[in-house]
């Protein structure tokens, strides 16, 4: 059973105990609001019966004072197993899904936005914590305690138990033959507000391009249909909710008249007594209350399929695993008939071979899109080859834990990742447990202190969100701190200076050369300078390696290096000219 719950509701073990505790809470305080009818039931047949018996008021007195004591206890009980506990699963829910995102590969990221994905943790949480503390425990609980009160009604009269229970299976079977309907609506829901999402962040990130190109009216008109679109799909939803439940609850209060009429004629036959009838009408009119409740939690429950079929597909995802240790003999990389493919089908890498050996610089080059930057990313396991193997210092990566793996890897990008924290913080990213002293080694061997200096805070700076103080150059000067302070045995640099003015391209390709001594040093780059002085370029196109050697050589053999030297001195040479 706790097993089911985990998969079906996307529950930690714990979260299916507590889930199945809040039923049982909800069963007995559901019970403990009949206790007050059989009390009354009790009265009514003394009163019947001749009136109320020596000591009986003190029983009736007793008998109230124990029905608010049992019903002030359960609730208590239910409040306990089902707010409380439903507010620590989701929290253990969220952690579960940012973990479970940690260790998914970078393919599945390709598949996903930011904006679902942050729907996913924080929407869909909110909406089953909703669930898990109003909907299911509370439909699991009315559906218990009315079986129960069913067979107690069957014991006293099974005519007037199935004119009282016929409609049950039928309002229920109303509700449930609608689960395919909400389904396809709440998916078509989920669906525009994901868009309209995406579109609003669109718009926040692209707001400067957008400016300058006199495009925020048309963009605007677009994001308006986008939001209009979700108001139409809630008001749908809503609409097609309401049929289902409005009828099943019209279904379940025929009920009452069908006691009434069958009481009616069993009363005017003789078959039944006016106590029994009494009890019947007193006991439906409170039978049905829980029951309309259950209607609208199964309706809820049912919607709930979306938003938990988007969390499993986030746990359910296949994680890189690995050895939690490292058994490499020095840090040569070796890449043997490497073939990748994207889950979309898009072949990039067709068979690519090479060795990027320690104490060297190996550049990669060659046309956009010809495979550089997904050769980096495999070679620190950001994805898995499809085919082929990935060696470092003769251990094969794909079998290496990726996060023991990556301990030998400092990796500066092009497009540089800081957070709104102090420019010591942002460095420190490279070693949590650096003192402050290293952290500042390592930023000055960057050439972080020619600017930080300068700040108003110095060193405590804050430098905003994603680093928006400082510019292009300085952020990367930061980066290039990082990788000083993990001291990696292996750098990856993915277009260092691409964007960068000649001024701090130098700075940087300073701060670069003391980073990659005596170290295995994977760069990419498309300006043909930035590698001349790499001790062997690896050419790649079309996913295959076209060629491989020393600079030199290369340029002597004028295949693909030669004539990408030849352009980019061309390009260098051309000037803006007025005719």
């Amino acid at each position: 059973m706790t097993r089911w719950l985990q998969k079906r509701y996307a529950l930690s073990e714990q979260g299916a105990r507590d889930l199945i505790k809040g039923c049982i809470a909800c069963v007995l305080q559901n019970i403990s609001f009949m206790f007050p009818v059989g009390l009354l039931y009790s009265l009514v047949r003394d009163l019947m019966g001749g009136g109320i018996p020596e000591g009986g008021t003190a029983f009736y007195a007793v008998g109230c004072a124990v029905c608010v004591g049992l019903i002030l206890l359960t609730t208590y009980i239910q409040y306990n197993a089902t707010y409380f506990a439903t507010y620590t699963e989701s929290g253990v829910r969220r952690i579960a899904l940012a973990e479970r995102l940690r260790k998914l590969p970078l393919a599945f990221f390709g598949k996903k936005d930011l904006a679902d994905l942050t729907s996913t943790i924080m929407a869909d949480c909110t909406f089953l914590e909703q669930s898990f503390s109003h909907f299911i425990p509370e439909l699991a609980g009315s559906i218990l305690s009315c079986l129960l009160v069913a067979a107690c009604l069957f014991f006293y009269d099974w005519r007037m138990a199935l004119a009282a229970l016929w409609v049950m299976p039928v309002a229920f079977a109303i509700v449930g033959f609608s689960a395919r309907v909400q389904e396809r609506l709440n998916q078509k829901s989920m669906d525009a507000k994901m868009a309209c999402a995406d579109g609003i962040q669109e718009c926040i990130e692209t707001l400067q391009d957008l400016k300058a190109n006199n495009a925020e009216q048309e963009y605007l008109r677009g994001l308006e249909k986008k939001i209009r679109a979700v108001e139409r799909r809630s008001i749908i939803n809503e609409f097609g909710l309401a049929a289902f439940v409005v009828s099943a609850s019209l279904i379940l209060r025929l009920g009452i008249a069908t006691v009434a009429l069958a009481g009616s004629v069993l009363l005017m036959q003789g078959s039944l007594d006016v106590l029994t009838f009494f009890l019947f009408l007193l006991v439906v009119s409170r039978f049905y209350d829980p029951l309309q409740g259950a209607l609208q939690n199964l309706a809820a429950v049912i919607a709930t399929r979306t938003n938990i079929a988007r969390m499993n597909e986030i746990l359910d995802h296949p994680i890189q695993q690995g050895e939690a240790r490292l058994s490499n003999q020095g840090c040569d990389i070796a890449f043997d008939h490497v073939g990748f493919a994207y889950s979309t089908g898009e072949t990039v890498l067709k068979d690519v071979s090479f060795t990027a050996r320690q104490g060297e610089v190996t550049a990669l080059v060659g046309p956009s899109g010809g495979g550089k930057t997904t050769v980096s990313r495999l070679a620190a396991r950001f994805w898995d080859a499809s085919r082929g193997s990935i060696t470092v210092g003769g251990m094969d990566v794909s079998r290496v834990d990726p996060e023991t793996l990556l301990s030998l890897y400092a990796i500066v990008f092009q497009d540089v990742t800081l957070f709104d924290n102090t420019i010591l913080e942002n460095i420190r990213i490279g070693d949590k447990d650096a003192s402050d002293e290293e952290v500042l080694a390592a930023a000055r061997l960057a050439n972080v202190d020619e600017f930080a200096e300068k700040l108003p805070e110095g060193w405590n700076t804050r430098i905003g969100e994603n680093g928006r103080e400082l510019s292009g150059g300085e952020r990367q000067r930061i980066s290039i701190a990082r990788a000083f302070l993990k001291n990696a045995p292996i750098i990856l640099l993915d277009e260092a200076t691409a964007s960068l003015d000649v001024e701090n391209e130098t700075l940087i390709q300073t701060a670069l050369s003391r980073l990659i001594r005596d170290k295995t040093v994977l760069v990419i780059a498309h300006r043909m300078r930035t590698v001349a002085g790499a001790d062997k370029i690896v050419v790649l196109d079309r996913g295959v390696v076209a060629e491989q050697g020393a600079p030199d050589a290369l340029r002597r053999r004028n295949g693909v290096y030669a004539r990408m030297v030849r352009l980019q001195a061309e390009g260098q040479r051309w000037t803006l000219a007025q005719e």
